[in-house]
């Protein structure tokens, strides 16, 4: 097929540096011995699934806006990342229970050059499998918009963008009926562009040509405005089609990705429509419990489904595990419900509108009994950084210029840039996903800086405006200290700061969350006490409420040679 042919390579992390120009030398280079994270949320360790059980969410932490789909007896799942690279971590399963992380789609500055703010880039992917080809139709809001990707084999990378003009708005899908037409259907404005109501958007469809690579019909239109236009329903999107029985069904989100979010339905007996809304909608939601109750899941919706080989369907939703008044610093993350048909065609999410729990019954699937590391519930991640290559769970702040990290001798070697983590720019960040709202992470570092301009250490970032840094740095005097800085809006502050030994390079931080709250701890020896430095810091400012956008917080190593 024409789309194959652009060629799918893999590129590491190493092989994606080496295209780029090199930095320009500092003499302050920092060396990272270690990283290692735990998760401690009193909510895995009361929910312990048994064998026949699994526990949600099956992705823990900032893995929003799920999409699945089946290739023969394997599973396969992509998430939003927005300006994260590499882009749309994607995840293989045999059971649905236990993912393991294969990699990421966008993994080539040729097919994504994120720029601007961290909530930008990469929207909600679709993922789908057809004789023999995967396909992911995503939004990039930082470029040209929608795009297609392929890959014969997802472990061994993916084909160059295939970019859709004619396609406006957001959260494409990619729809295979078996008379062999395919449908690209999104999100977009209101007919005319004209908006009824605040929030109000539209579903629209094409029909598009495989072998051409283009749209070859006019837009069609399918949902205005969403379930019910009295009741002037707002951001119908995410939208998904599915054939059976004779029927399409149309699955959207309705209500905004936030604490109204829902899941709703829709079937017609022809792709065009006209499109009947489920009198029961939302399928999915749990805006209307109380706030009071405890161990909430919150901000459901954004689903997508997939048949088993027995015939049983299953939907992968984002859903929120807040603290507080719906504070979270886990970001939006990745659930799973079974769906079941009712005996008059239309499907719904079995307890979909109940208080979501954290153990549910299995599918009806073989247990995989591989090791690979847990994307949900408590446990301890450690990075020595002595396998040559960094691993699928760390991340660059949008796409890296140029090659200013290395790995030898069981070190991370980090040349700080020019760039700082006050601004919207490319600066030397490797980080990964805060995945539980209780947690320690730790991390020793070597580091002497030569200016008081610069500084290096970790940081539990959400955005440029909204972080907690625990680092080092000189003084005015010429003296080396420990400090941590907190950004919240436009204001810079230093919280605390401890002057340290100055014979001494090597230095020990260590963040410990639990929930709204983190302390600050370091030490200069690897056997003595940690020390603390800050204790009871209010960390909702990295929660989506407070910082607002769309991702999720991340715990990074960073280094900076003009900080200050």
């Amino acid at each position: 097929m024409a789309l194959i042919s652009l060629g799918l390579v893999l590129v590491s992390n190493a092989k994606f540096f080496s295209n780029l120009k090199q930095p320009i030398a500092y003499n302050e280079e920092v060396a990272f011995d270690w990283f290692e994270y735990q998760g401690q949320d009193t909510m895995f360790d009361s929910n312990i699934p048994t064998q026949n059980e699994y526990v949600n969410p099956i992705l823990a932490g900032f893995y929003p806006d799920p999409s699945i789909c089946r290739a023969e007896n394997a599973y396969y799942l992509v998430t939003s990342s927005f300006s994260y690279f590499p882009g749309l971590p994607i995840f293989k399963s045999s059971d649905l229970v236990n993912w393991k992380q294969i990699g990421h789609v966008i993994t080539r500055k040729s097919q994504a050059d994120f720029n601007g703010g961290v909530s930008r880039g990469l929207f909600a992917p679709t993922i789908r499998y057809h004789q023999g080809t995967f396909f992911v139709i995503c939004t990039n809001v930082s470029s040209k918009g929608n795009f297609i990707v392929t890959s014969t084999n997802p472990e061994e990378g993916w084909s160059e963008p295939i970019w859709l003009p004619e396609i406006d708005g957001i959260d494409p899908d990619l729809f295979f009926d078996d008379d062999g037409k395919i449908y690209i259907t999104h999100n977009g404005p209101p007919p005319g562009n004209i908006s009824k109501h605040n929030g109000h958007r539209a579903i629209y469809t094409w029909e598009y040509d495989l072998k051409k690579q283009k749209v070859i019909s006019d837009q069609k239109l399918l949902v205005d405005g969403g379930t019910d236009m009295a009741k002037e329903p707002v951001w119908i999107e995410a939208p998904h089609i599915f054939k059976k029985d004779g029927y399409y069904y149309l699955f959207c989100a309705e209500g905004g990705t936030g604490y109204n979010h829902s899941e709703v339905v829709f079937r017609s007996k022809h792709i065009y429509g006209p499109y009947t809304s489920y009198e029961n909608n939302p399928i999915l939601t749990q805006r209307h419990l109380p706030k009071e109750r405890s161990n909430q899941i919150t901000t459901t919706g954004h689903a997508d489904f997939v048949e088993l080989p027995n015939g049983d369907w299953w939907g992968v939703y984002l859903g929120c595990r807040p603290y507080g008044d719906d504070h979270y610093n886990t970001g939006r993350e990745t659930f799973m419900l079974p769906l079941k048909w009712e005996a008059n065609g239309w499907p719904v999410f079995e307890q979909g509108n109940d208080p979501h729990l954290f153990v549910y019954t299995r599918p009806e699937l073989a247990l995989n009994t591989e090791q690979i590391p847990p994307t949900t519930g408590n446990f301890v991640n450690r990075d020595d950084f002595d396998s040559g290559s960094l691993g699928n769970i760390w991340n660059f702040i949008r796409t890296p210029n140029s090659q200013w990290y290395t790995l030898e001798n069981g070190q991370l070697l980090v040349t700080p840039q020019d760039e700082n983590m006050h601004e919207e720019t490319k600066f030397s960040f490797i980080g990964r996903r805060q995945q539980h709202a209780s947690f320690e992470v730790a991390t020793e570092f070597s580091f002497v800086p030569s200016q008081s301009t610069g500084a290096a250490g970790l940081v539990a970032f959400q955005n440029e405006k909204h972080y907690l840094f625990i680092g080092k740095r000189l003084t005015d005097q010429g003296n080396s200290e420990v400090f941590l800085e907190q950004s919240f809006g436009d204001s810079l502050e230093i919280l605390a700061s401890k002057a340290l030994e100055e014979h001494n390079q090597n230095l020990w931080v260590k963040i410990v969350g639990r929930s709204k709250y983190y302390d600050f701890y370091y030490k200069q020896h690897k056997d003595e006490d940690w020390r603390l430095l800050k204790a009871n810091v209010d960390a909702s400012l990295l929660s989506t409420k407070v910082a607002k956008g769309f991702v999720g917080s991340m715990l990074a190593m960073y280094a900076s040679s003009n900080h200050f």
